[in-house]
């Protein structure tokens, strides 16, 4: 069976998957978007990606066209196509096609599935601060918008020494989040992660952690990184990931607190795929 994409309603070959260069969500990056992870052609957590990619389109004043039991038929109808062992499932909501500028046209928005092979995650990572700060007070804080460029920059920075991952403080200098993953410390022996009033995203990963640990949410000073007895990160990709070094700091990972939530969100991950 060939690889398959999912735009709009129809399922079309990979080769043939196109979207007009006049989507807004090209022009302006005026849309929004899930990463979903599956195994064995099962996508995990896929009541929360949905309610979070609804969120995020009203944020942006876009309405997702399609109800969920029809994005989840149009998810497995692209995971059937590939018959991966384990799969990154992407769901693209844009504002559509539109004149060239931030105004949108009236042409309704453009929704894509597309699925491609993932890795299992590195046992650990090195992360790095970078020196731009989240705006904690910005119409897109929190939402999570194909408006990446800023990431990108980031990330670039990251990879320049040696690290998989950036971390961003907030304007008034507190922790807030990676370019794509949540951050958890340990400090003084108790599990935390910033609050979402941070600007950080709502991550789905980060979610089911403070559910089945006892990690609360705080403000954290970026210093923290720096003083923690433990770092890890979460994301779809990820999973919970130990940190071994923080810009020139070396961790001893993984800590057992973090052993502990890697293990209870595997455990949860056993159980049901669709907690």
């Amino acid at each position: 069976m060939p690889e398959l994409v999912w735009i709009n309603g129809s399922l079309v070959g990979a080769d043939d998957a196109r979207v007009s260069v006049f989507d807004h969500g090209l022009t302006v990056g005026d849309g929004v978007f899930e990463t979903l992870k599956a195994v064995a052609g099962q996508p995990f957590a896929t009541r929360r990606h949905l309610a979070r990619l609804r969120r995020s389109a009203a944020a942006l004043g876009l309405v997702v066209p399609v109800g969920d039991d029809d994005l989840r038929a149009a998810i497995d109808a692209v995971l059937a196509s590939q018959r991966l062992p384990m799969a990154r499932v992407r769901v693209t909501l844009t504002g559509g096609t539109a004149p060239l500028g931030s105004e949108r046209g009236a042409a309704g928005p453009t929704i894509v599935i597309a699925a491609a092979p993932l890795a299992e995650p590195a046992a650990a990572t090195a992360t790095c601060v970078v020196p731009w700060p989240r705006n904690e007070r910005g119409a897109l804080a929190g939402v999570k918008t194909t408006s990446y460029a800023e990431n990108v920059v980031a990330l670039a920075y990251a990879k320049e020494r040696g690290c998989t991952e950036a971390i961003f403080a907030t304007t008034t200098g507190l922790l807030c989040e990676g370019t794509g993953s949540n951050v958890f410390v340990v400090v003084d022996g108790e599990l935390c992660t910033p609050r979402l009033s941070s600007g950080c995203l709502a991550g789905v990963t980060r979610e089911l952690v403070l559910e089945v640990t006892d990690a609360t949410e705080r403000d954290l000073p970026i210093s923290a990184l720096h003083h923690a007895d433990e770092v890890f990160l979460t994301s779809t990709g990820r999973d919970v990931q130990p940190v071994v070094q923080v810009d020139d700091r070396p961790l001893a990972a993984p800590g057992p607190v973090t052993a502990r939530a890697a293990a209870a969100l595997a455990n949860l991950m056993a159980s049901s795929f669709d907690p």
